[in-house]
């Protein structure tokens, strides 16, 4: 079989795959590429550990970490500092600090938010009244924006939800489908009614239940030497995979016998698959399975992306200008700025910076803002630099700077999204042994992808043990 993408999601698959956990399964990797890992992309400069990409994963999601464990990684993993656990939001002027009780965007607890200067009077009493509010009446899917909008009010969206929400998705909140994104919380409307009431009853079960017991990792985690070290060591297990890298596949046909399928590589000769599995974005997908379903190559090429940038900047740290006492702020689309984050990663994570030096790495574009990446690399630098400077005062000049573009690299989750997933995979099962995987379908994060790699395998395995004998 073949597995098309070398992102982590297509070495998650094969990794599966090549395990002895069921009957063995020939299988070849192909990458377009000349490295894999996709998005997952670490430097080490003097001394910087600088990510292109991703720079961690959610630990509640445990695929992440389940897959560390078998590689041997856990004692690589990482948490944030809890020396410095403050974040930020830039709003009216000034820097506001998140306050303590929040989950996923949400307030838990509102007192905290009460004494807040995120939000003004009204703001804050509109958030309050969420508990009046009535169900939604309507069946089926909605934005993000609409969601919040109506049960929490305009100022709550604009100054807290949209940029800690739509900054994972680099998204629009008026786009987003709610259902796709964090189903969470229309499942607590449905539930309790209220949002508040079901966070209060939340908090109630917890303290009841609670023994003392601090969770053995921080929300967010990531590895000592970058999340490449992930990359690597995947890729490191791959010996009875075929990997082949720097070769782009440029179709999937059916065989003339009429089982089974020819994968067309480019500067080489086809390669006979039984199963092909296709982890790549999904426009990537739709080109290939054009020739063999119009229908279900319109429905992936349906799913949009979004393109963005990092710019990285490391400074000298005697002298400069800001304390970083924190992990970094978040920009609210209201505020009409270039930036749309910042994380302060030499004090999120050690292991970031070398002794004497800071690192800030900053975030650029996304839906709605992707005019600032026709700028060329150094006009990105002075837009990050001006944010920089008008957020945190920061005037020193950086002695280091990278700069990774993301070109259509962010999925996005529209409104109906969950509809077309249910569109796509049954219009696949017209294509016996053909399935997709990756960010664009079922999650955009780490722990996503790798569910989505290894769910998979599970398929394939399926697939075969129902099939015919194979030769591969």
């Amino acid at each position: 079989m073949v597995v098309v993408g070398g992102g982590i999601a297509g070495l998650s698959a094969a990794y599966a795959l090549s395990q002895s956990d069921g009957p063995p399964i020939a299988c070849t990797l192909v990458e377009g590429d000349s490295r894999l890992g996709g998005k997952i992309l670490t430097e080490q400069v003097e001394g910087f550990v600088i990510e292109g990409g991703p720079d961690s994963f959610l630990s509640q999601k445990p695929w992440g970490i389940e897959l560390c464990r078998k590689l041997g990684l856990e004692d690589r993993l990482i948490g944030t500092n809890p020396d410095t656990r403050r974040t930020f939001v830039y709003s009216r002027g000034r820097l506001e600090e998140l306050p303590e009780g929040l989950a996923l965007g949400f307030p838990t607890r509102l007192g905290s938010f009460v004494r807040s200067g995120l939000l003004s009077w009204p703001g804050k009493l509109r958030l309050g009244a969420e508990i009046f509010v009535p169900r939604r009446r309507e069946e089926g899917d909605e934005s993000l924006g609409g969601f919040f909008r109506r049960r929490l009010g305009d100022e709550a969206l604009e100054r807290i939800i949209e940029p800690l929400m739509t900054g994972i998705y680099a998204g629009d909140a008026d786009r987003l489908s709610i259902l796709a994104t964090f189903p969470r919380f229309p499942e607590m409307e449905r539930e309790h009614g209220s949002l508040v009431r079901s966070m209060l009853g939340a908090r109630r079960r917890r303290t009841a239940s609670d023994r003392g017991e601090a969770p053995r990792w921080t929300p967010f985690v990531t590895l000592r030497g970058g999340l490449s070290e992930l990359v690597r060591t995947l890729a490191g297990r791959l010996s009875a995979v075929k990997v082949c890298v720097g070769r782009r596949v440029t179709a999937v046909r059916r065989c003339g016998t009429g089982r089974g399928y020819e994968v067309l590589v480019e500067g080489d000769s086809s390669l006979k698959a039984d199963a092909v599995v296709l982890a790549t974005p999904a426009f990537g997908a739709a080109s290939l399975l054009e020739p063999l379903d119009g229908t279900v190559a319109g429905l992936l090429e349906g799913i949009p992306y979004a393109s963005t940038a990092t710019v990285t900047l490391g400074y000298r740290r005697e002298g400069f200008s800001h304390d970083l006492v924190g992990y970094g702020f978040v920009m609210p689309r209201i505020e009409g700025r270039t930036l749309l984050a910042a994380t302060w990663s030499s004090s999120k994570w050690d292991h970031r910076a070398p002794d004497g030096s800071v690192l800030i790495r900053c975030y650029i574009g996304g839906a709605g803002r992707e005019t600032a990446l026709e700028r060329s690399d150094e006009e990105l630098v002075e837009l990050a630099r001006a944010d920089l400077r008008h957020v945190m005062g920061v005037m020193e000049k950086p002695a280091l700077v990278r700069v990774f573009r993301w070109p259509r690299a962010m999925p996005q989750y529209l409104v109906g999204h969950l509809d077309r997933l249910a569109a796509i995979e049954a219009r696949l099962q017209g294509l016996p042994g053909v399935f997709v995987a990756g960010a664009g379908y079922r999650g955009v994060g780490v722990p996503d992808c790798i569910r989505d790699g290894l769910g998979a395998a599970e398929r394939v395995r399926a697939y075969f043990d129902k099939s015919a004998p194979r030769s591969l």
